[in-house]
């Protein structure tokens, strides 16, 4: 066998010596497999940090622009009316509303004051939107329920407030004569 092909058959193992080119091929040098794994994990390393840096740069640039500037900030909640719901999995929400102004809630989820919008609906709904950070409240009478619009999941579901807990009261019957 010529030298290149010994050389060859080695792969250039990073600088280990070379005894037989069967031993080799039949096991490659566990230190030379690390070594060449290493260069790649550092690069999807430094690919996750870049793409991390970019989304952070990105959300700042969004909440910079002044239509989301009101988004972007936690809301007041000073005079408003609070609304406690559990939900299910032991999730809780909680809803401030403004009595004068019902365009606009907070609601607090995981331990943030998120400010809502009003969206119109077609079949009655309560709907309320952040687009900035993807939330979506829908309620209705019977519940209501959290929505991550740009993960397309529900977040929280069956939502009750205590009133909500109250079993409906029976319709009285009109009296007959």
């Amino acid at each position: 066998m010529s030298i290149s092909k010994l050389i060859l058959a080695c792969g250039f193992a990073l600088g280990s010596l070379c005894l037989s080119p069967a031993s080799h091929a039949a096991a490659p040098d566990a230190s030379a497999k690390a070594e060449a794994k290493k260069p790649a994990a550092k690069k999807k390393a430094v690919k996750k940090a870049a793409a991390g840096a970019a989304a952070a740069g990105a959300a700042a640039a969004i909440a910079a622009t002044p239509e989301n500037a009101e988004e972007a900030n936690e809301p007041g909640i000073e005079g408003t009316s609070v609304t406690e719901f559990d939900c299910e999995l032991g999730n809780k929400i909680t809803i401030y509303r403004n009595a004068s102004d019902d365009n606009y809630i907070a609601l607090r989820w995981k331990k943030r004051l998120h400010r809502l919008t009003r969206v119109g609906t077609t079949t009655g709904a309560n709907r309320f939107e952040n687009k900035l950070y993807g939330l979506i409240w829908i309620g209705i009478p019977a519940k209501g329920m959290l929505l991550d619009s740009k993960l397309n999941r529900q977040l929280a579901n069956e939502c009750r407030s205590p009133e909500q807990l109250q079993p409906a009261a029976a319709p009285v019957p009109a009296a007959q004569g």
